[in-house]
């Protein structure tokens, strides 16, 4: 398992069991696992987490920040885009000369 990931379980564990999340917090919680990481990876990852809360993070997941500059074609056309991709206009009938 790397590192960052065992902080990131251990930041878990802690956060949903209401307890503050420390460097020595997470180490003891991934040395019980079995998980030997580098010792940088609690450092790293308490400092982080002093800023926000675990779960503010969790809650933001997927909010703000760029990079939605696709996906826009379909409203410009005032109508619902795939309705109208999906059903083609029918074809007229051909009048029958006599």
């Amino acid at each position: 398992m790397s590192g960052d990931l065992a902080c990131t379980y251990a930041a878990l564990i802690l956060s949903d069991d209401g307890q503050e999340v420390t460097g020595d917090k997470m180490d003891t919680i991934i040395k019980a696992a079995g998980v030997t990481i580098e010792p940088y990876w609690t450092m790293l990852f308490s400092k982080f987490l002093s800023g926000k809360p675990v779960e503010e993070l969790i809650a933001n997941v997927g909010a703000g920040g760029g990079g939605g500059g696709g996906g826009g074609g379909a409203a410009a056309g005032g109508g619902d885009g795939a309705a109208a991709a999906a059903a083609p206009e029918p074809e007229p009938e051909e009048e029958e000369e006599e």
